[in-house]
């Protein structure tokens, strides 16, 4: 119950319209790197770790399908408590990288701040993003996943 509460407190609709809007911006003029948010309001009780379930939910969403290898997934599952980011294998940047933009997230979700936490978050790793899928000047590939974070 507990993660549904969170997920219609604060990922309503307006709020997922502008972290859209941020992702698809972020992709189109900084790098060729693929961005997906999965929100998760209860985890399902069979799967028995995050990190299990961030990697299931990587494949259903077709997360790893860029030419690239560059597409992340950032999980999140609420009821849990719990945030794993998977990066496929063209992405050569460090754990840590990845480590401390869960972290900050971890942090801000604890302080009640879940709105500006996941906005962070997208920052963060819309910068890393940037920083390992690099495009060249008008270089504006197609958008192979989408934009909008998806609900679980």
């Amino acid at each position: 119950m507990h993660g549904w509460w969170l997920r219609r407190k604060h990922f309503h609709a307006g709020f997922m319209k502008d972290i859209t809007e941020q992702i698809r911006v972020s992709e189109e003029t900084h790098h060729h790197g693929e961005l997906v948010v999965a929100i998760e309001a209860a985890m399902p009780s069979h799967v028995k770790s995050s990190a299990e379930r961030a990697l299931e939910v990587f494949g259903r969403l077709r997360v790893w399908e860029t030419p690239h290898n560059t597409g992340v997934l950032l999980y999140i599952a609420l009821d849990r408590h719990k945030i794993e980011i998977i990066a496929d294998k063209g992405l050569k940047s460090a754990e840590h990288e990845w480590k401390a933009v869960c972290s900050g997230l971890e942090l801000r979700f604890s302080e009640d701040q879940y709105q500006e936490g996941l906005t962070e978050a997208v920052i963060g790793l819309e910068a890393i993003l940037a920083q390992y899928c690099t495009q060249e000047a008008g270089e504006n590939g197609p958008n192979f996943l989408p934009d909008a974070p998806v609900m679980l």
